[in-house]
This record gives C-alpha cells, structure tokens and sequence, in this order.
C-alpha cells in the first residue's frame, strides 16, 4: 500500500515563541561583533524586540524560505536593517553587510 500524503513527522512546524526569541537574539549578537561598535543594552534590548515583532508577523515568508539564507537576507535588508540602523547609530548598509555575514546569506 502506498501513501502519498506527506508524513506528519516531516512537515515543518511553526517554531515557539520562545525559540523565535532566542534566535533572533542570537543573529542579532553576532551582527553586532561584526560591526565592531559598542551598543549598550538598551539598543540591543530594543533591536531584538522590533526584529521579533518582525519575524513574527511575516512567520509564514520565513518558514517558506526556512532554507534560503539568501532571501532571508534580503528581507532583513528591506524590513528591519533600516529602522535598527538609527537606533544603533550605524550605517543601514555596515548593518545589512554585517548581518549577512554573520546569518550567512
């Protein structure tokens, strides 16, 4: 018997809200090393915040494009590198720049 439905166990889940939180703290750390300037706290705390409220509501593009770094990339360029960038006092495309390179895309 064949069954040509997709298993259950390989399908995607939507991920938590705890583990959204995570990584996007994480991608955003390691942006800042890369940038190599000094943001206080607060900037981060702020950062990671818009960046989450972000992610969550275009969650359906990225579990889409779970796979491509690329278009990931390019989403954060359009939609959240250039309102991060003048909180953080940085140039949008030093951060656009330094967050591919520390997300590889």
């Amino acid at each position: 018997m064949i069954n040509n439905k997709p298993s259950e166990k390989h399908k995607q889940q939507f991920p938590s809200a705890r583990g959204i939180r995570r990584a996007c703290s994480k991608e955003l750390y390691r942006t800042v090393k890369r940038l190599k300037v000094w943001i206080s706290p607060e900037q981060i705390r702020a950062a990671e915040e818009l960046y989450v409220k972000k992610v969550m509501l275009n969650l359906p593009f990225i579990m889409e494009n779970g796979s491509n770094r690329k278009a990931l990339s390019d989403w954060f360029d359009e939609n959240v590198g250039p309102e991060i960038a003048p909180l953080w006092n940085v140039e949008p495309e030093a951060l656009n720049h330094a967050f591919r390179d520390a997300f590889g895309g």
